[in-house]
């Protein structure tokens, strides 16, 4: 018989019941460090002060009124959006599922209104993850994502990432645009190359193309800048966000310049809860933490401490572990052994990470890790990697 609850994910048996900084509480009183943080979602960790005030305040105001009037928590929160970013405008949504179905739409529309209806491909890249909607899936285009779901929705081009010669010659009087994660996270944690992104840039400058960034997981200060693209010194056309904004709270947007979200009128999209006062209102709260230059420049010196002691770990263990990935607090462990085995005894250990591509496990804690949580971290990894080391 099948459960009240669809059965699409192979749950782990842990129920939590608290989160406390760093820390989630299972129902039978045991206390994990959590290296996951609801997949990169939870960005200032469980039960935040400010956040929890923030909800707290507006859910004694008000929940929710549809975006058929003015939301000030909205505007508030696009204005500190376009304030901090290369966008023009917002468009708030509540999942980075959401938000790729907008930026794709957006980029086939600016080339409807600009007279050039032909132009609706858009290029990605192998590895790629970008939701699990139909667009989403055509977008990533791996047998895993997108088998027994046909037929899939045309205009996607898909490309081995890091082939730059393929992707010059991939652009066609059909192509609108490119679309790319700065750092792969379903992928196995792989960062795209300054020089890369780089290139994107300029191809889809000579080419009067769309740059489409997937930053739904390595944004909001996961890599020690406010959005991973920062590093390499390019901006993006359109740029899609969700995950820690909400640092837990269900909420996406879509960020464009006001070029590329052109064709976007009255009409053309809408969602009846993305942007509600609950929120945009905890959406503030964060990028008052988040945006701070002192603030990102903690997770930078976190970031490295961390890296420091995992090469460590990886050098001990290399029966175990073969490299470390990543950016910031968006790191992998590319795994010897099966990485599942890895996550299983995680959970032994009282440590939660995530399963990804490539044989890696992802280490995304909650920016707010303390040195000490990062040293606990790394011994419970080494735990584990005793208790899998090939005899």
């Amino acid at each position: 018989m099948i459960p009240s609850v669809l059965p699409t994910y192979n749950r782990a048996p842990l129920t939590f019941v608290k989160g406390e900084g760093t820390w989630l509480i299972e129902a039978d009183g045991r206390r994990f460090l959590d290296l996951g943080a609801g997949i990169a979602v939870n960005a200032l960790g469980h039960a935040h002060p400010a956040l929890v005030k923030a909800l707290t305040d507006q859910a004694q105001a008000l929940w929710h009124t549809s975006n058929l009037y003015h939301i000030p928590q909205q505007e508030a929160l696009a204005d500190r959006l376009v304030a901090e970013t290369f966008a023009d405008t917002a468009f708030f949504c509540n999942s980075g599922t959401e938000a790729c179905e907008l930026a794709v739409k957006m980029a086939r529309k600016y080339f409807y209104e600009a007279g050039q209806p032909e132009r609706v491909e858009i290029i990605t890249f192998s590895g790629s993850f970008h939701g699990r909607s139909s667009a989403g899936i055509a977008a990533a285009g791996s047998e895993k994502m997108t088998k027994g779901f046909g037929p899939l929705l045309p205009g996607f081009v898909h490309l081995d990432l890091g082939d730059s010669d393929a992707l010059e010659a991939a652009i066609t009087d059909k192509t609108a645009a490119v679309m790319v994660e700065p750092v792969q996270g379903e992928g196995g944690i792989r960062a795209v190359p300054d020089a890369e992104l780089q290139q994107m840039r300029a191809l889809c400058d000579q080419h009067g193309l769309l740059l489409i960034m997937d930053e739904v997981q390595c944004g909001v200060g996961r890599t020690g800048r406010l959005f991973a693209h920062d590093w390499a010194g390019v901006t993006p056309d359109i740029m899609m966000v969700a995950k820690g904004i909400g640092g837990g709270f269900p909420l996406g947007a879509v960020l464009a310049t006001e070029k590329a979200a052109s064709g976007m009128t009255a009409g053309t999209h809408g969602s009846t809860y993305g942007g509600n006062p609950l929120g945009c209102a905890v959406g503030c709260a964060v990028l008052d933490v988040v945006a701070d230059k002192a603030f990102l420049a903690e997770v930078n010196r976190k970031a490295g401490l961390m890296r420091q002691r995992l090469e460590g770990l990886v050098a001990e263990h290399p029966g175990v572990f073969e490299e470390v990935r990543g950016a910031g607090l968006m790191l992998g462990l590319k795994c010897k052994v099966a990485n599942a085995d890895v996550v299983a005894s995680g959970y032994d250990n009282d440590l939660i990470t995530v399963p990804a591509a490539d044989n890696v496990i992802r280490l995304l804690p909650p920016l707010t890790i303390s040195d000490d949580e990062i040293a606990e971290a790394v011994t419970r990894l080494d735990a584990i990697a005793r208790a899998l080391t090939p005899a």
